[in-house]
């Protein structure tokens, strides 16, 4: 891995914090709602943030 800044680090564990809450708030959206499709929109975009995350922290790595 090439030297990160100082600020690209901030940034990312910027990103990352905000995929992990977008995660979490749709998970918590799709078990409050009755309706099929909307349920399933957040639960997609809650997979959606957490893969987010995980490819952001690969650069951690």
């Amino acid at each position: 891995m090439t030297d990160i800044s100082v600020l690209d680090l901030q940034n990312l564990r910027h990103l990352i914090g905000g995929f992990e809450t977008t995660h979490c708030k749709m998970q918590d959206y799709a078990q409050e709602t009755q309706d099929p499709q909307i349920k399933q929109f957040f639960q997609k975009s809650a997979q959606s943030a957490m893969e987010s995350k995980q490819q952001l922290m690969q650069f951690l790595q």
